[in-house]
């Protein structure tokens, strides 16, 4: 017992080595808590963020006008993340999925290959059926929806679980919700709840002004989601340019500025380094 307590004078002191334990814990204790960062993979966006990427997990609000840039980033995001072996899933409530299949073959990428490993997936939801199941589910359960939202129409395939979520646009569900405002935001809050029992990262696409001053239309969705990344297609004197700012993201460092955004013909690309002046 003695030589195992026994102390060489190469050793260093009791209280140094405490010292040393209790740092290399705290340490531990940083790295488990610490987020794992998720790339988007949309050349020169990931640069915006300290920690070069979104949290994972983290609810996004993908805001703006009309020929912004939203779907593109949307599907441009998840279509990196398939290619690098994750499962996501792109829901629709307008566009029908082979024409957002042939808008992504028409930048090049092969979607027909990650939709045939199933990483890919497109689904097409009905936002007035969701709208009719909620009222008529409301009506049952005294204003509650149930846990899970049985009864409904499903937002995610059984057997599916996606590491990345798009909906595009929570607008347009929201308009079938036409006179029910309380309707569409128990509804909303449970989808974020849903959203998040998935664990997967997820971007929620709304349409909102030219030059937005709210980023989604009833505030709600601001309230309750992690981020907020706003595009803008704006007027610059004689010109209209794309640009995009990440307005809020909880638990992460960001730059808090307007920068450039450009379509090119392999999809979008963000100028970190550029500003935008006088926009209109």
């Amino acid at each position: 017992m003695h030589n195992l307590l026994k102390r060489t004078e190469k050793e260093p002191p009791l209280e140094v080595t405490v010292k040393k334990l209790a740092k290399e814990r705290k340490r531990r204790e940083r790295e488990v808590e610490s987020p794992e960062w998720v790339k988007t993979g949309v050349p020169g966006f990931d640069d915006l963020i300290e920690e070069g990427g979104i949290p994972k997990g983290a609810n996004v609000l993908i805001s703006g006008g009309p020929g912004t840039g939203k779907t593109i980033f949307c599907l441009q995001t998840l279509y990196n993340a398939a290619c690098n072996g994750h499962k996501c899933l792109y829901i629709t409530f307008e566009e029908s999925p082979e024409r957002l299949k042939k808008h992504m073959r028409q930048f090049g990428w092969k979607i027909d290959t990650v939709e045939e490993n199933d990483l890919f997936v497109i689904k097409r939801l009905d936002p007035f059926s969701i709208a009719r199941a909620v009222e008529a589910l409301l009506a049952k359960a005294a204003g509650q929806l149930p846990m899970g939202m049985k009864g409904m129409p499903k937002v995610i395939p059984d057997g599916f679980n996606p590491y990345m979520i798009a909906m595009d646009s929570i607008s347009a569900l929201e308009s079938a919700f036409t006179g029910k405002p309380e309707s569409y935001r128990i509804y909303i809050e449970q989808l974020f709840r849903l959203f998040e029992m998935a664990g997967a990262m997820t971007f929620l696409v709304t349409e909102t002004e030219e030059a937005p001053k709210r980023y989604s239309r009833t505030g709600v969705e601001e309230f309750l989601a992690d981020g907020v990344f706003v595009f803008y297609y704006g007027k610059v004197r004689d010109m209209r340019l794309r640009a995009v700012e990440i307005l809020k993201l909880r638990g992460a460092k960001h730059v808090n500025k307007i920068v450039p955004l450009h379509i090119t013909n392999k999809g979008l690309e963000v100028f970190p380094g550029e500003r935008i002046f006088e926009v209109e």
